[in-house]
């Protein structure tokens, strides 16, 4: 095999893991915002996930969501 063609499929595969994880993120963030219930999955698994799930509404403007979390969370104990 010649160096282009390694340099090739190593630039394919960057390429195929790089979207893999774009559309993993998207696929994520689209479960935690349609499901409290997925967001208090992540809040016991993964809370620095969840905290980024928070920041990134934040930082777009959409307030209110991990303080009506946390209301609904405090309810049901």
């Amino acid at each position: 095999m010649s160096r282009a063609s390694v340099t090739k499929r190593l630039f394919k595969a960057v390429i195929a893991v790089e979207l893999l994880g774009v559309f993993g993120a998207y696929g994520l963030f689209q479960w935690m915002n349609s499901s409290r219930d997925a967001r208090s999955k992540m809040n016991r698994r993964l809370p620095s996930v969840l905290e980024a799930y928070y920041l990134s509404n934040e930082w777009a403007g959409v307030y209110g969501i991990r303080e009506s979390d946390r209301d609904a969370w405090s309810k049901q104990q």
